[in-house]
């Protein structure tokens, strides 16, 4: 029962428990910031002894975490705040979407669920978290012996055990003129650094393989700490993106950076990358290649900077792969506007590219902007984006067959498995199919040969194996 935008995970009971806990079923939804938030959630509930249910049946009560960025999102979330109230009948919301207010002040999930139990915003903060624990121990009593030993020392999990994304921060100091995000999640807040540095020692040592660094605005990390010093095993470090990540590889594991804008400093986390001490990877959100239409947008760079980081980037680090993600449609943008998008992947070569046509999401500044885009000329101009993009894609995929790399295997099969190079990040991004003659573990590390691609994903046999990065 336990879902996410692109996946959907169930939370399996501990086998050890052998009699009737109260049960809390979970829904997850929107981006691996909320997963990170459902996570925190189910950790503390179930260090109170609660069990995690998989089936609506089952569930004494349902949490279902929302999202609110897209109109697709919100309506997603709401038929998730349905079915659960439908299948079981005692639904708490939280996320973003529980931020969102009508114009009358009212929340807009109780006015289309009036039935909910309770509806807070988004479960980032001590504040909200707590919020939504004391709503459940209203409606639903915790145990009287807290179990603690149930819980892992890194805490509940709904990703496979292999990887895990670890928010660094909550909120955002931008104000991009399509997004509402800040109004929701408030402005930058980082965690401290021996915070963070803590949690990441603690699920490489439950066997996770892959870090993946999430928040809203990932290079910005620590500018509200104004780079004070905290102290990582009693040594004094300055809180900063760079300090962070030079932290994180020492670790061992794969560590992949997302939502990174293209700050003049990411130079340094790039030229690490190229020292073998992170995955060369970034995932940049550009959002638009025109001038006039960046501006409008409020984003913090320009095409022509954007594009001559890209080369000094690959430059410094030739194996770099980028990703990021593009809208279509903003208001006001012209024919030409969009030809230049196009022109702009064209020369980048970006390796992996999203794609939104332009929703006028409730909140929005960028809705009272003049000229809108007709919706179906926005879809238009997705589709051809992604055509354009995955020429690309296919070009830059067929260049890596024959060879050699790192394969960190996601899913089993019966020939081999399902995984992903440096390259790649899951459930985004295109995969690895492996051929072994026999299955290969999840978590388990392979050197395979590329030997065919395709627009989005590779093919690859396997040399050797090994349980160990």
């Amino acid at each position: 029962m336990l879902a996410a935008r692109q996946k959907r995970r169930t939370a399996e009971p501990p086998r050890a428990v052998v009699f009737q806990q109260p049960a809390i079923g979970f829904v997850s939804l929107g981006c691996p910031k909320a997963l990170v938030d459902s996570e925190r959630i189910l950790t503390q509930l179930r260090a109170e002894g609660y069990a995690v249910s998989p089936t609506y049946r089952d569930a004494d009560l349902v949490i279902v975490n929302t999202c609110g960025f897209i109109d697709a999102a919100v309506a997603e979330s709401l038929q998730a705040i349905g079915e659960a109230i439908s299948e079981n009948g005692r639904v708490i919301v939280t996320g973003c979407l529980g931020a969102r207010r009508d114009s009358d002040g009212r929340s807009m999930v109780s006015r289309v669920h009036p039935s909910v139990l309770h509806v807070t915003g988004p479960a980032a903060t001590t504040e909200v978290l707590n919020e939504v624990l004391q709503v459940v121990h209203r409606h639903l009593p915790r145990p009287h012996e807290p179990f603690v030993d149930l819980v892992p020392p890194a805490g509940i999990k709904l990703t496979p055990r292999h990887y895990a994304y670890l928010k660094i921060a909550e909120g955002c100091n931008q104000s991009c003129t399509f997004c509402v995000i800040p109004s929701m999640r408030g402005k930058l807040v980082s965690r401290p650094m021996s915070e963070v540095a803590g949690e990441a020692a603690r699920l490489v040592q439950q066997g996770v393989r892959e870090l993946l660094i999430v928040s809203q605005d990932t290079g910005a990390y620590g500018v509200d700490l104004r780079n004070r010093t905290d102290f990582i095993d009693g040594r004094p470090v300055r809180t900063g993106i760079r300090n962070l990540a030079v932290e994180l590889a020492k670790l061992g594991a794969w560590v992949r950076l997302h939502y990174v804008y293209p700050y003049p400093h990411i130079d340094e986390l790039v030229a690490l990358m190229a020292e073998g001490r992170l995955v060369p990877y970034l995932d940049v959100p550009l959002q638009h290649a025109h001038p006039r239409i960046l501006r409008l947008m409020k984003r913090p760079a320009s095409a022509e900077s954007n594009l001559d980081r890209i080369r000094a980037w690959r430059a410094a680090c030739p194996q770099l792969a980028i990703r990021s993600t593009f809208i279509t449609g903003f208001p006001g943008e012209t024919e030409q506007e969009f030809e230049t998008v196009l022109q702009f992947l064209r020369e980048a070569q970006l390796d992996r590219v999203g794609c939104f046509a332009y929703s006028p999401v409730q909140g929005a500044a960028a809705n009272e902007l003049p000229d809108p885009v007709a919706e179906p000329v926005r879809e238009e101009r997705r589709a051809l984006l992604m055509q354009v993009q995955a020429e690309v894609s296919l070009g830059r995929l067929r260049a890596r067959v024959r060879s050699v790399e790192q394969v960190l295997i996601d899913e089993s099969t019966p020939e081999g498995g399902i995984g992903r190079t440096r390259f790649e990040a899951p459930e985004i991004d295109g995969v690895v199919r492996v051929r072994a003659g026999r299955r290969l573990p999840p978590g388990e590390f392979c050197q395979a040969q590329i030997v065919a691609s395709d627009e989005h994903d590779l093919d690859a046999l396997v040399l050797a194996s090994t349980s160990n990065c």
